[in-house]
């Protein structure tokens, strides 16, 4: 992508989400509009490149634990975004080869780059949908081809659900997912919190969410409490519903001794969380279906 031209039908010039992020991460599958709106927030928010590097490491090592140790074969990668390193069927399949993958977005250019990636893998698809009509996903034969819904699956909704507005009742959709998967299903999550910047940096918070309402997906922060609803109906397994970076750490780290329990309350405070300069605002967790 970068500077050649773009697919038909794509208008480079509103900034995409999937596209700052890819470049947050490095990438170069991403138009100038996309990069000048991620400088802006780049430039009042210093921390968003490793917010998403964080974020990719959490969804690695939530795969990992959910083929490696929960014995997950089937997944459902919602919100996939453009593929790039350590994707989630290059985890899955290292860990047992005949698992099965299906993304999940509604990005034409996204999904073009997917099929690109998983044109060899059997048993990976490619989905164009809206993760918010969750029959439509479901009901496509991609997915009704590569996953068995009478087994568990693990649906990933990593750094995606931060993108629906409440209007839309992420929960609902959520439980949607939930109730058309067997016991024994897993659900992973990665949300960006307000728990922390909108107390901690106000007015920065502030401009942030304003350069991502001029792109197709603003963004909405939520609450410990609100992000812990989404797990209506699972299991939070250890440690519960941590800070993105203090999920199982491959290294024990500082955030280990300040994970965030589930509690009845509306969300942490930086007070709560020492060492917060260096923290990355969002919650992370994966939880079992009973």
């Amino acid at each position: 992508m970068g500077e050649g031209s773009p697919p038909s039908g794509v208008d480079v010039t509103v900034p995409n989400v999937a596209r700052m992020y890819d470049y947050y991460l490095g990438g170069k599958d991403n138009y100038a509009a996309d990069r000048e709106a991620a400088e802006k927030v780049i430039a009042v928010m210093p921390g968003s490149q490793a917010g998403a590097r964080a974020n990719r490491a959490f969804l690695v090592r939530a795969v990992r634990y959910l083929a490696a140790e929960a014995g997950i074969t089937q997944f459902l990668d919602l919100g996939a975004g453009l593929p790039t390193q350590n994707n989630v069927h290059e985890v899955a399949l290292s860990v047992n080869p005949d698992a099965r993958v299906v993304y999940v977005d509604w990005d034409p250019v996204v999904c073009a780059h997917s099929r690109a990636l998983v044109r060899t893998p059997h048993n990976v698809g490619v989905v164009e949908a809206d993760l918010r009509r969750p029959e439509t996903v479901l009901r496509h034969e991609t997915t009704r081809a590569l996953l068995d819904f009478s087994r568990p699956v693990a649906v990933m909704m990593v750094s995606i659900l931060h993108f629906v507005d409440g209007s839309d009742d992420p929960q609902g959709i959520v439980a949607q997912y939930r109730d058309a998967t067997a016991a024994g299903s897993h659900l992973a999550v990665s949300h960006l919190t307000g728990d922390l910047l909108e107390k901690a940096r106000p007015e920065e918070t502030a401009r942030a969410k304003e350069i991502y309402r001029r792109t197709a997906t603003p963004v909405h922060l939520r609450t410990h409490r609100e992000i812990h609803e989404l797990f209506k109906g699972y299991e939070l397994v250890d440690p519960g519903l941590a800070w993105l970076t203090g999920w199982r750490p491959d290294e024990p780290g500082p955030d280990r001794s300040t994970v965030v329990r589930l509690k009845e309350r509306s969300g942490a405070t930086a007070e709560e969380a020492p060492g917060y300069g260096g923290r990355i605002p969002a919650y992370a967790g994966v939880g079992r279906k009973l």
